[in-house]
């Protein structure tokens, strides 16, 4: 696990986002800006748990994502800011990009229909399948393009753990509750048969076994980095993260993973 920096805002808050976690765009001192989520006012942070677990293992999976950082946010520079948050406990932040389209069914055409952005997708689906994300659909795509090195980028890990469930067992994703079910995926199977994706799919297996095995070295990383002003338990985490590298689990998300896309495929002849 790459180590994860602290930084601290410099200045007032220039931005609040409208989307469901109410964001807020940070100049930090780096000199950079950060898209931050941070901790309620009360409870504890098992959604800022996941967006620090889900990153971690993107990139494991090299998965492009966005820089990250644990955010220190002053005070004195959430004037302007009136929701409820723990001024003490760290934000979780994302580097600002440049160059980007975010991608909605309206901006996918933009995308080139090339194989290597297929191929991309189609990790970033099966990590998907892998890691329980609910939060990745047609309706909310949560990538990026990056115009300038033609690559998908993947943000926002709240929804991870069937949408941060962490009292009950995982459970498997749908065909309709996935990217593959979006305009994006039909966008970028156009002009190719079922057989030739689902081949490019099965090429999957091998780097899919080594990400897993790679994951299982990130848990005790992970465990060790969460703030103690999250008031997480560690234990409920750890079991979490567990459960993602158990057997059982990976074979059955594999299996469902190609029943989805063949079944996402014929739907669209």
């Amino acid at each position: 696990m790459e180590t994860v920096r602290h930084l601290v805002s410099i200045k007032q808050i220039q931005k609040q986002y409208i989307t469901g976690d109410l964001p807020v765009l940070v100049v930090c001192s780096d000199k950079e800006a950060y898209i931050c989520k941070y901790m309620p006012s009360t409870n504890s942070a098992f959604k800022l748990v996941c967006e620090l677990v889900g990153s971690t293992m993107a990139r494991t999976w090299s998965i492009e994502s966005p820089a990250t950082a644990f955010v220190h946010i002053e005070a004195a520079h959430w004037a302007r800011i009136h929701t409820p948050h723990n001024f003490t406990a760290p934000a979780w932040g994302y580097k600002k990009l440049d160059n980007i389209v975010d991608i909605t069914p309206t901006t996918c055409n933009q995308v080139k229909n090339t194989n290597s952005l297929l191929m991309q997708l189609l990790k970033i689906a099966l990590f998907d399948f892998w890691i329980a994300n609910e939060d990745r659909t047609c309706n909310n795509a949560n990538l990026l393009y990056d115009i300038v090195v033609n690559k998908l980028v993947s943000i926002d890990y709240g929804g991870i753990f069937n949408t941060s469930t962490f009292e009950y067992p995982l459970s498997q994703l749908t065909m309709t509750d996935t990217i593959l079910y979006a305009e994006l995926f039909r966008h970028l199977v156009k002009e190719k048969s079922n057989e030739d994706v689902i081949s490019m799919a099965n090429q999957l297996k091998g780097y899919y076994d080594a990400c897993i095995t790679n994951c299982e070295q990130e848990i005790q990383p992970i465990l060790d980095v969460i703030p103690v002003e999250w008031n997480i338990p560690r234990l409920v985490v750890e079991s979490k993260l567990k459960q993602l590298v158990n057997q059982e689990w990976t074979d059955a998300v594999w299996l469902n993973f190609l029943e989805c896309l063949k079944d996402n495929l014929e739907e669209q002849i």
